[in-house]
């Protein structure tokens, strides 16, 4: 668990590892730009080293099949006992962890920049970041969290290309749930309701259409409305009825359709016209919403 600060130099500045950990390194995943989160799996035999981010607040889940004996040190006060798979442990920015572990540990570390959590504090929830502090915790079972950090993996781990509306959409929900209910006080998160009316829809859809190649973020989206990622998330759903990622989706699958019966271009070739990454990425998504493969439709309209 300690090996994780030497991966990430953008984010963790001067950690603390110790000396025996440092030849073992576990490649961190890229799910969201640096300055926001990171998340890497770690797999690691028994041992026990030091970590200190001091800019980012990190979070370490269990994903070990079975229960790992620990011994956990931060905020002076320390752990002894077994962690099952979904603990979580919890450590603030700028706060020293020492871990050991007597048995073969299976983990996600999760970290995201103090600069995050204070733009989504100050965009959500309306309040002064200066007052929310995340509290150090040990052993803490939160579903919806482990629900949206596998959802990180995974996606970020098929490597697919044109899924960073998903991915931004992942991170900001997560924050926003740390915050709410990890902090030294829960705020209420304001809502919305009506959806976005016809002009900012149609600001959207013509934004989309015109960059349906590039690798779109959620934020760059939301700034078209002059809002924040959370309420332009849930406002668009409302009107539309998909999530943006999964409208941004449909219309690549549609592009590609258009191209697959207009033109004699390769799969490849329109795969990355239209936004993604492989031939295989296209032939996924495109089987999903159509329940047949680019080869077939083609042949089936020609």
């Amino acid at each position: 668990m300690a090996t994780a600060g030497l991966f990430w130099v953008q984010i963790v500045q001067n950690p603390d590892i110790s000396p025996s950990q440092r030849d073992r390194a576990f490649p961190s995943v890229q799910t969201t730009p640096p300055e926001k989160m990171r998340v890497t799996p770690l797999q690691n035999p028994p041992g026990e080293g030091h970590y200190h981010a001091t800019d980012c607040h990190t979070l370490f889940i269990s994903l070990a099949p079975r229960p790992v004996r620990y011994r956990q040190s931060q905020d002076g006060k320390t752990y002894k006992g077994l962690c099952r798979s979904g603990d979580m442990l919890i450590t603030p920015a700028n706060v020293p962890l020492s871990v050991g572990w007597q048995d073969e540990e299976d983990c996600l570390q999760i970290q995201l920049t103090e600069a995050f959590l204070c733009q989504i504090a100050q965009e959500t929830l309306n309040r002064d970041s200066d007052r929310l502090l995340i509290l150090p915790q040990f052993q803490v079972r939160d579903p919806e969290i482990n629900n949206l950090a596998t959802l990180l993996l995974t996606e970020s781990s098929h490597n697919a290309g044109g899924s960073q509306l998903y991915l931004d959409s992942l991170a900001n929900l997560l924050a926003l749930n740390l915050l709410r209910h990890h902090s030294t006080t829960k705020p209420s998160l304001t809502l919305y309701e009506g959806g976005l009316p016809t002009y900012q829809l149609q600001t959207v859809f013509d934004y989309i259409e015109a960059h349906l190649e590039q690798n779109l973020k959620l934020e760059t989206l939301a700034q078209l409305l002059d809002m924040s990622q959370f309420h332009f998330s849930r406002l668009f759903k409302q009107s539309v009825g998909l999530a943006p990622y999964q409208y941004l989706t449909q219309q690549r699958v549609e592009r590609a359709k258009q191209l697959l019966k207009q033109t004699d271009q390769s799969i490849i070739d329109i795969a990355l016209e239209c936004g993604f990454n492989s031939h295989s990425h296209l032939s996924k998504r495109f089987r999903q919403l159509t329940g047949m493969t680019p080869k077939v439709y083609r042949i089936s309209v020609r």
